[in-house]
Parts: structure tokens; sequence; C-alpha cells
């Protein structure tokens, strides 16, 4: 099959994706898979990863360093690394490419197929990233975000390095507390894991609906330095910043925030980059 390569900005796209939406919470994770057995219509994806998290791996190690661990005895580990919502798997193979022994979850069998279809056939496409020692694993597997059996084939549950691109935007905003919960329990805490998130779409109407959501840089900031609360939002979706309101001591806290040079057409000059790590 054919990748897609329409924008999902387009007023067409936008109204299919919100009727198609137009259930309970509880029958969206059914509704995303049926999206990937039929196969025609996934307007998120772009064919390849984000240039913009192709970058970040290349020239920031100094922020969230490299792909292993030295353990006492003094042998390397390398580390973890999760996509929720993976897609086909590009950046889970990008990030194995760069040494990490990544996975990539979704919730449909089919999506899991075209990730191993992916790897087989375009595999080789990471290979100019790969270091020396041949890279790490990729590993994808079919499970809920939200539920922890899925997390029974990951050594010790956690991850050194967690990737949300268009996962948070997904869900719908009731979600979001679960969402900031959950990122909290799986990000490995020794040594401190990293957080990545290629926020987006800034340049969304929150009042518009979704998927996707469209979310601001301050949406992470209070989701992340509350993890697990239900925040105040205005009117028109936007959430309250917490000026009074001090983030929790359990909780992430941003290292950085840029807007990258590249990123994919649709985010130019809206895509912001954050890293984030336990407090």
């Amino acid at each position: 099959m054919a990748t897609v390569d329409k924008e999902p900005s387009s007023s067409d796209d936008r109204s299919r994706l919100s009727t198609h939406f137009d259930v309970p919470e509880s029958s969206h994770a059914n509704r995303w898979a049926q999206l990937w057995d039929a196969g025609d219509f996934l307007p998120w994806d772009r064919g390849g990863p984000n240039p913009a998290f192709k970058d970040l791996l290349m020239e920031k190690k100094g922020l969230i360093g490299e792909y292993f661990v030295v353990k006492g005895d003094g042998t390397k580990r390398r580390k973890t690394a999760l996509v929720p919502g993976c897609g086909r798997g590009y950046d889970v193979l990008l990030l194995a490419s760069h040494g990490y022994d990544a996975y990539g979850l979704e919730v449909s069998e089919k999506a899991v197929e075209r990730c191993l279809e992916e790897k087989k056939n375009k595999g080789y496409k990471y290979m100019a990233d790969m270091h020396s020692d041949g890279g790490g694993k990729s590993t994808f597997l079919k499970g809920d975000f939200f539920a922890t059996q899925w997390t029974d084939a990951v050594p010790d549950g956690k991850f050194d390095l967690i990737y949300d691109y268009t996962f948070f935007c997904a869900l719908t905003p009731r979600m979001r507390p679960a969402w900031s919960q959950r990122i909290l329990q799986l990000l490995a805490t020794d040594p401190p894991g990293c957080l990545i998130c290629l926020e987006f779409p800034t340049y969304k109407d929150p009042s518009l609906g979704g998927p996707p959501f469209g979310l601001t840089p301050q949406t992470y900031l209070e989701h992340l330095g509350h993890p697990g609360e239900k925040l105040p939002y205005d009117e028109f979706g936007h959430v309250l910043a917490g000026s009074q309101r001090q983030p929790k001591s359990d909780s992430l806290e941003r290292l950085d925030h840029w807007q990258p040079e590249r990123t994919h057409e649709i985010g130019k000059g809206t895509d912001w980059v954050s890293v984030w790590r336990h407090r």
C-alpha cells in the first residue's frame, strides 16, 4: 500500500477524522485499529522520521546522553526507548540505528504488521546512522499504552527514552492527565530517563477538536508538571497557566525547549521540541 501523503490539516481530513472518532473515548482504540485495518486513510503518515527528531539524535547528545549506560562493573547496557503510537515504526527504526533497544507500541495488530514490513523492506534506509557496534534491537508490540500487560516484554518495564510526536495530540483533553501520569510511571529514574516531545499541532485552534487536537507548549508544561491532575481549561480549549500552582515534586521538569530548523512541512514555523526529566 502506498504511503498517504495528504496534509492532515485539510478540512476534509479533519472532518473525516472527527466523524470517525465521534464515539465514546472507550471506543477510540478500536477506531484507530479500524483505520489501520482499512489502510486507505492514514493522513498522519509522513513516510519517514521527522527531520527534527533526526537532528536531535545527531546534535543533542550533550542533552539526552549517549545510547548506553555504563554499569557498576564497567560494562555497557543499551538504553531502552519507547515510541507510543509508533505508526509504521519509522522512529523506532531510527532509534535502533542510533544504538537504542527501541520499542514501538500500537493498538492494532495490522499496524504492527506494517512496522515489520517497513523493517524488512526499508530497514536499509536507516543503516547510515548505525553505530559500528551494529545498532540496537527494534521491537514492535500491540497493546494499550494505559494498560500494563505489554510492559512484560520490556526489561524492568521502564524506558530510558520516550519519544512523543503524534500520540499526545491524538488523545482527547480528558485523557491528558492519564497520559502524563503514565509517562511518569514509564520513564526510568535510575539513571534518569529522558522524555522528548515534538510539540504538534501548535498552529491548530484547540476549539476545533480533533484528532489531532490543537496543543500549545503550555499544555505540555502544565500536564507534565502536574501528572495525573485534572487541570482547568478555558472555554476556548486552552489550559490555564498555573501561576499560583507549583509543580508537583513527583513530576517532570523541562530541560530545554526550542523551535527546530527542520521538521515536516506541516509543522514548519510552529513545531517545538521539548526535553524532560524527572524533577
